[in-house]
């Protein structure tokens, strides 16, 4: 179906009802005119629907972005298969329909995300660190705070960053026991593994960050790299993470690494360093899923 064949369908006697399944803040920007709404990415998508109409054999038209999103064809298929008879999808969506010059109705800005400036200052209540530990017989998980930490940006691109992990915060949340999560802790405090005792306190300092041009929204879209500083040794690291803002006063990022221990001195257990080790054996690196929430300072 064509821009125009769409044109000359909404302007026929028996029109089809036109629906455009994206969200009500893209419908607000652009939409045909005509449209009605019902977002196909919420749970609540029939019940939009049938607010709309309670006729299954209706005709209906959906409509989306356009190439490259398959708004459009998810949303016909849902109709379909929830016994709606007269379903069809303009995949050319509001990309073509543009295209060809015809009119949209709307306030006519779509949604971007704002850009980033200021010094933010992390939740630490809110951001935490989740790790995994391993062997080849068991794992144990759990996580660690941060002590605190800010990140200054200027039109999104990055001027100085600077973390602190409170390395005393260390918890695991898989074994229920009392005296074995304890005594697990006690051995994770010991200087086999992050000698807390003398070096209570890790640090990242960011170094750059770099936009990953292949990215699309919800993988990660920057490349983050600086200097980490566990048990007094200071490494260069890098790791993808996914950073965004909803209003551009709070940032949220993500990012998900494995870090090599031994690098930084943690050598128990090491299967490259040490022979015999039998049940005694524990995983080079540790996996880390690091979440960050920071607000703008004002």
């Amino acid at each position: 179906m064509t821009a125009h064949e769409l044109q000359t369908l909404l302007s026929s006697a028996d029109a089809p009802l036109l629906v455009q399944v994206l969200p009500e803040e893209v419908f607000a920007a652009r939409r045909i005119p005509g449209s009605k709404q019902a977002c196909v990415y919420e749970v609540a998508f029939f019940d939009q629907i049938a607010a709309l109409t309670s006729d299954k054999a209706r005709a209906i038209i959906v409509y989306g972005a356009g190439s490259g999103s398959l708004d459009a064809k998810v949303a016909a298929e849902k109709l379909v298969a929830a016994g709606f008879t007269n379903v069809s999808a303009y995949d050319g969506g509001l990309d073509a329909w543009s295209a060809a010059g015809l009119p949209l109705e709307g306030e006519g800005t779509l949604p971007a995300a704002p850009s980033l400036s200021g010094t933010f200052r992390a939740d630490t209540e809110q951001s935490l660190i989740r790790w995994t530990g391993r062997n080849l017989f068991n794992h144990h998980s759990g996580i660690v705070r941060l002590a605190d930490g800010e990140i200054t940006l200027r039109d999104n691109a990055l001027v100085a960053a600077r973390f602190r992990i409170a390395m005393d915060s260390i918890a695991c949340e898989d074994i229920s026991d009392s005296a074995m999560n304890q005594m697990l802790i006690a051995h994770l405090h010991s200087d086999d593994f992050f000698d807390v005792a003398h070096h209570p306190v890790a640090e990242f300092v960011a170094e750059s960050i770099t936009p990953l041009a292949t990215c699309t929204d919800g993988t990660p879209n920057y490349l983050l790299r600086g200097q980490f500083t566990l048990r007094g040794i200071t490494r260069e690291i890098e790791f993808p993470i996914l950073a965004a803002t909803a209003d551009g006063k709070r940032l949220t990022a993500q990012g998900v690494l494995d870090l090599d221990r031994t690098q930084f001195g943690s050598v128990y257990g090491s299967g490259r360093l040490f022979r015999f080790l039998g049940k005694h054996i524990v995983n080079d690196h540790v996996h880390l899923h690091i979440k960050l929430h920071a607000d703008l300072q004002s």
